[in-house]
């Protein structure tokens, strides 16, 4: 679908690039084409690692975050309407004054809203329209800078625009946290850590010798390195699903994610169900929180020889899984 629209976008002139100097793409996501484009002049900026490292296993440069100058960009349009805005105001700066700054978007993702705030702001070209999505172009420059990512206070912790639960306390992790012994000890993992809630609960109990925040989003991985200041804690910038410990560990805590894209994906959180299995020691413990409504129980009585729901709220399931049948 992107690859469709920069195709054309090059070949109708809407979309020109400058001979030479570095071309930044800004989150495109796994399966994104982008054979149109020189790719020995690519640069992929993403932070999201299975992205990242899809892209780098393609032979693309790759890194998490942008740094230099580039003669143009290409935004990969985000849901998040502020992860949105901070992204496009970041290609506004790294880009040299004047240079193309593309954005791209599926309608579903809210392109149109986002061209018509641009509209009221900078030079935007006309829009190129295809495969559900919108392609359009402005120059670089200071139009946007109040745009910019700024990092925000929530309840004592600090988030920034496109890490989960940037607003707030996600309710199912306050759910889990409140659920978490008090007597809880030994070598612990939070399992999708994002900004560090839960691994800051976890790091409150005396016994607990370390915590492991493994966390695909580098952003929110930066944010949980202020946030968690225990030297207890150790920091990883990995996806979740295929992550391995360093050693087995005695308690795993997860509030997995389980959308990708817009669609819900219950594949991804039985994937953190089975990396939780793989490392956990033979007595190990999983402390879980899910929505009530996705199907794990059957998952979990294959991992686990003892599974108990503990409690919970309306919209969301606790479950205790001890014993895990599979480990490395």
């Amino acid at each position: 679908m992107r690859s469709a629209r920069l195709e054309q976008a090059l070949a109708s002139g809407l979309l020109s690039l400058p001979a030479e100097g570095r071309i930044a793409v800004l989150r495109p996501r796994i399966g994104d084409e982008l054979h149109d484009l020189p790719r020995e002049r690519l640069q992929v900026i993403t932070g999201f690692r299975p992205d990242h490292d899809w892209f780098a296993a393609r032979g693309y440069p790759t890194a998490p975050r942008a740094e230099g100058t580039f003669a143009a960009a290409i935004v990969c349009l985000p849901r998040a309407k502020a992860h949105a805005r901070a992204l496009l105001a970041e290609a506004a700066q790294i880009v040299t004054a004047g240079g193309p700054v593309t954005v791209d978007g599926q309608k579903t993702d809210g392109i149109d809203a986002v061209l018509k705030d641009l509209r009221a702001r900078v030079a935007l070209s006309e829009s190129l329209s295809k495969a559900h999505g919108k392609l359009a172009v402005f120059p670089a420059g200071d139009n946007l800078a109040d745009w910019a990512a700024r990092p925000a206070q929530v309840d004592g912790f600090t988030t920034v625009p496109g890490v989960f639960s940037a607003d707030g306390i996600d309710p199912g992790s306050a759910v889990l946290a409140a659920a978490l012994p008090a007597d809880l000890k030994g070598h612990v993992a939070d399992l999708g850590a994002g900004w560090g809630y839960l691994s800051r609960v976890v790091l409150s109990r005396a016994g607990v010798k370390s915590c492991h925040l493994v966390e695909a989003e580098a952003e929110a991985l930066d944010c949980a390195r202020l946030n968690v200041t225990d030297e207890r804690a150790a920091f990883h910038w990995a996806d979740a699903t295929t992550w391995k410990a360093p050693r087995m560990l005695d308690h795993i805590v997860m509030n997995p994610p389980f959308h990708t894209g817009r669609g819900a994906d219950p594949a991804l959180g039985v994937a953190f169900l089975a990396a939780a299995a793989r490392n956990l020691s033979p007595q190990g413990v999983l402390w879980l929180v899910a929505n009530r409504h996705l199907p794990y129980d059957r998952t979990l009585t294959t991992l686990f020889r003892d599974v108990t729901e503990i409690g919970g709220s309306s919209a969301y399931r606790l479950t205790r899984a001890a014993l895990p049948l599979r480990t490395r």
